[in-house]
């Protein structure tokens, strides 16, 4: 992520500030049951903790993530671990924003509930559309952001899912930095958008513990019309693809997992939705949205060791990426390929749900991002 370092700050940090001795103890006493956690894997637990993070953009951003995690029931024999995570944030220039994401399984995992909400007024970088867009001088995009996305998925034959889907984005208050329309054309969308699509969705998925899974598989095939008549600017068409692959090497501890990924739609997208390359999941190390088309392919492969040989809490892995945008199908080239490797360390967390904290460094040819979070990155 170019110019730009976030950090997680747990509760074992901020006991250091804390000047009265009696809670100093009580703070480390908490540290020290949350650090080494054994309650059986049925009990849900939430955790919360605070961020901060620095980038030229937004100066310095504080906030607070919060994980809750648990199983339908409480039944860990036939139920899935389901995921809910909440993070917001502002910024010492006023920005601000929040994210939701879900992955929740109802009882018996008869129904799937996949999806985010997010709302933010924080800037991005756009470095313009395609493969071949230069790294230097993006333009700095400040906007009122909304989306909304899920899935409701109902269980068709064991790990097979189908249900439908939908997408509203709305983009406003857009402005580009620097604003020299004699210089710089507005991509479509530029002034602000408001797109909303309907679809429908099919998901394999036999993955036990979807923050670390050790074996198994998970493949979505999920397709959306965005039409006028539902209340979008635009019409377009977008498909998307995903599937992963996990498989133990030898001893359990050791795991390979392998994902592709692609978008490919057609129409009149606005810029903002266009299908894009980077983050802290997919091509780690590039900035978010520093490649973005009508089409994007990447794939990715990650070697970890959960936990490593030697010890019994802390791990880590290396991975590797490629990936490119496109304006068709058919205008993938080879030679437009874009790498992204690295690795990292991981501390087992939650002992008896086998999740662990990650910290990764991805390494690009235009530079390196740094990331933590709660599981794996995919």
């Amino acid at each position: 992520m170019k110019n730009r370092l976030k950090v997680l700050f747990f509760v074992l940090f901020s006991g250091l500030m804390i000047s009265p001795a009696s809670g100093q103890g009580q703070l480390i006493r908490f540290v020290n049951r949350v650090l080494n956690d054994t309650s059986s894997a049925a009990t849900s637990k939430l955790l919360i903790f605070p961020t901060a993070g620095f980038a030229p953009e937004t100066s310095v951003e504080v906030g607070l993530r919060a994980f809750s995690l648990f199983y339908a029931k409480k039944d860990t024999t036939v139920n899935r671990l389901s995921e809910i995570v909440l993070y917001s944030f502002v910024t010492f220039k006023g920005q601000f924003g929040a994210l939701l994401e879900n992955a929740a399984y109802t009882h018996k995992n008869r129904y799937f509930f996949l999806g985010r909400a997010k709302y933010q007024q924080f800037p991005l970088l756009f470095y313009g559309i395609g493969p071949g867009t230069p790294s230097a001088n993006p333009a700095l995009v400040n906007s009122h952001y909304v989306q909304v996305r899920q899935r409701i998925l109902r269980q068709v034959n064991r790990n097979w899912y189908a249900g439908i889907e939908a997408d509203f984005q709305s983009l406003g208050r857009v402005t580009f930095e620097p604003d020299e329309r004699n210089h710089f054309e507005l991509p479509l969308g530029g002034n602000g958008s408001t797109t909303v699509g309907l679809g429908a969705a099919v998901v394999y998925d036999d993955r036990k513990n979807v923050l670390n899974v050790r074996k198994g598989h998970f493949l979505e095939t999920g397709i959306l019309w965005y039409r006028p008549g539902f209340g979008s600017d635009f019409r377009y068409r977008s498909l998307v693809l995903d599937g992963r692959l996990y498989r133990p090497l030898g001893r359990l501890n050791r795991v390979l997992a392998l994902q592709l990924a692609g978008t490919f739609m057609t129409g009149d997208i606005p810029f903002n939705n266009l299908g894009l390359i980077g983050g802290e999941s997919l091509m780690r190390g590039y900035y978010l949205g520093r490649y973005r088309d009508k089409n994007v392919l990447a794939g990715q492969a990650e070697l970890r060791w959960l936990p490593f040989g030697f010890s019994r809490r802390w791990g880590g892995t290396v991975f590797a990426g490629l990936g490119t945008v496109a304006p068709t199908v058919g205008s993938f080239q080879a030679n437009q390929l874009r790498w992204a490797a690295g690795g990292g360390l991981r501390f087992l967390f939650f002992q008896k749900k086998d999740i662990f904290l990650r910290a990764d460094l991805g390494v690009t040819r235009e530079g390196t991002g740094f990331y933590i979070s709660l599981g794996e990155a995919f």
